[in-house]
C-alpha cells in the first residue's frame, strides 16, 4: 500500500458495538490498593503531554506551561515531570530555550492541525519547519473527509510521507475518532496508521464535541495489539480530549494495561494530552 510496494492485510474489526461495550465494562471492574493506586497517579503524571493548543497562545503562555511541566518534579512526594509540553509549530523555539536541561520533550502539532485540510507537500512543510525549530515529537492529523470517502490509499500515503519527514522522531497520528464515528472506522484507520509507521495512535485533536471516549480508545488499543502480534513492533497510545478528572485518567489506563499488560504503562507506549489533568492527579499523590 505504499511507493516502498508493502502489502498489509487491513482486518475487519471482530466484535459488535455491544461486545465493545461489554468489553470497555469489564475494565472498568479493575481495582487497586492505595499503595497500588498511588504508583498508577505517578504513571500518570509521567505519562501526561501538557498541552496548550488555542488561537490566544503568546510566548509567556508557552512559557509558563513549561515551567509547570518542570515544576511537577518534586523529590519528597518523588514525582516526575511530565512526559512533553505540546504547542503548536511557532512555539516550538521558545518551549526548546525554557526545557533546555530537562528531560521534557517538545511536541508539535503539525500537518493543518486540527482539520487536516491543506496538501500533503504544505502539511510536510510544516512538519519539517516544527522539527527545524526542535520539536522531538510530531502529533499530525489524517485526512479525515479522505478516509471517509474511502479513499484509503491515499491517507495511508498521506501519513508515510509525514512518516519520511520526520525520521527519528516521534510520530503521533490523531485519528480524530469522533469524526470515525463506528469502531470499524477507528480500527481500519488505526490500521493505516501504524502499518505507515505511526509511533503512536492518538484519539483526538480536542476540537471537536466528540474527543477520547472509551469505547474509541479499546477499539485503537486492540489494533496495536493485533499489528503487535502481526509484527512484533511495538507501538504506543494516546488519549486526549476532554480528560480533566483523575477517575477519567484510571479508566484509559485500565483498558490499555487490561489489553497490553501493565509493563506498556510507560511515557513510551502511553500518552495522555491534557491541559488540567496533570495538577489534579499531582495533587492526589501523597
Amino acid at each position: 500500500m505504499s511507493d516502498e510496494k508493502k502489502t498489509i492485510s487491513i482486518q475487519k474489526f471482530p466484535f459488535t458495538e455491544v461486545q465493545l461495550a461489554q468489553k470497555v465494562k469489564s475494565s472498568e471492574k479493575i481495582t487497586y490498593t492505595e499503595e497500588e493506586l498511588q504508583e498508577i497517579y505517578r504513571k500518570i503524571l509521567e505519562c501526561i503531554d501538557l498541552t496548550t493548543l488555542e488561537g490566544n497562545d503568546i510566548d509567556e503562555k508557552v512559557r509558563n506551561l513549561c515551567q509547570q511541566a518542570k515544576g511537577f518534579r518534586n523529590d519528597e512526594k518523588n514525582t516526575p515531570t511530565t512526559a512533553a509540553v505540546c504547542v503548536y509549530p511557532t512555539f516550538v523555539a521558545v518551549a526548546k530555550k525554557e526545557l533546555e536541561g530537562s528531560d521534557i520533550k517538545i511536541a508539535s502539532v503539525a500537518g493543518a492541525f486540527p482539520a487536516g485540510q491543506s496538501p500533503i507537500n504544505i502539511k510536510v512543510e510544516e512538519v519539517k519547519y516544527a522539527i527545524s525549530q526542535g520539536a522531538d515529537e510530531i502529533d499530525m492529523v489524517i485526512s479525515r473527509g479522505k478516509f471517509l470517502e474511502g479513499k484509503y490509499q491515499e491517507v495511508y500515503d498521506e501519513i508515510l510521507a509525514i512518516r519520511k519527514a520526520s525520521i527519528g522522531k516521534t510520530l503521533k497520528v490523531i485519528l480524530e475518532t469522533g469524526e470515525l464515528k463506528t469502531p470499524q472506522n477507528i480500527f481500519r484507520a488505526s490500521q493505516l496508521a501504524l502499518y505507515a509507521g505511526a509511533d503512536f495512535i492518538k484519539t483526538s485533536t480536542g476540537k471537536i464535541s466528540i474527543n477520547a471516549t472509551p469505547e474509541a480508545f479499546w477499539v485503537m488499543a486492540f489494533a496495536i495489539k493485533i499489528y503487535n502480534q502481526a509484527t512484533g513492533k511495538n507501538a504506543g497510545i494516546k488519549a486526549a480530549g476532554g480528560i480533566s478528572a483523575p477517575e477519567e485518567a484510571i479508566k484509559y489506563v485500565n483498558i490499555w494495561t487490561q489489553i497490553m499488560g501493565k509493563e506498556s504503562l510507560t511515557k513510551d507506549l502511553f500518552r495522555i494530552g491534557a491541559s488540567r489533568l496533570a495538577s489534579k492527579i499531582y495533587d492526589k499523590i501523597k
